[in-house]
């Protein structure tokens, strides 16, 4: 498996994803840095990692999920390539229309720092595969905002 990590201006947990790519899979990633308009060659993987792209001063990931990179990440995952969006990153996913729903802010407007308990729904995907279908999974969550799905409906937490 061939891996690329982009680099946004106030990314910081490149390193991390890098790391965990090394440690779970012993992929060696390619780190890629949003100016960039191509991908590495055979790449299979894609992963925006977290941090604070552009300060996110508009809303979170609008401005990275703009930059000259994403026409390749979107072309990647039109041909079914994995694209992984960890915290600051899903939030440029949704921005760029990879992921349905926006974000908004949380609704105490307090950012929320915790575990969550999630359950898996499906096994049918390249991430969720080694789970089993109603497997409770307890992830550390911090952030700002909320997932809203086109619908209006928020999710929980």
């Amino acid at each position: 498996m061939r891996a690329a990590i982009v680099l946004f201006p106030g990314s910081n947990r490149d390193a991390d994803a890098a790391r965990a790519l090394r440690q779970v899979s012993g992929v060696e990633p390619t780190f890629v840095w949003h100016d960039e308009s191509e991908l590495p060659t055979a790449v299979d993987l894609v992963v925006l990692p977290g941090g604070f792209s552009y300060g996110d001063y508009l809303r979170c990931g609008a401005i990275a999920a703009r930059a000259r990179i994403m026409s390749a990440v979107t072309a990647h995952a039109a041909r079914g390539g994995l694209v992984l969006g960890v915290c600051n990153g899903f939030q440029i996913l949704c921005e760029a229309g990879l992921l349905p729903g926006v974000l908004m802010r949380n609704a105490d407007m307090r950012f929320i720092c915790r575990m969550q308990h999630l359950r898996v729904e499906t096994t049918q995907s390249s991430f969720t595969r080694a789970y089993r279908p109603g497997q409770v999974l307890k992830f550390a969550i911090a952030q700002g905002e909320a997932i809203t799905r086109r619908t209006g409906r928020r999710l929980p937490g």
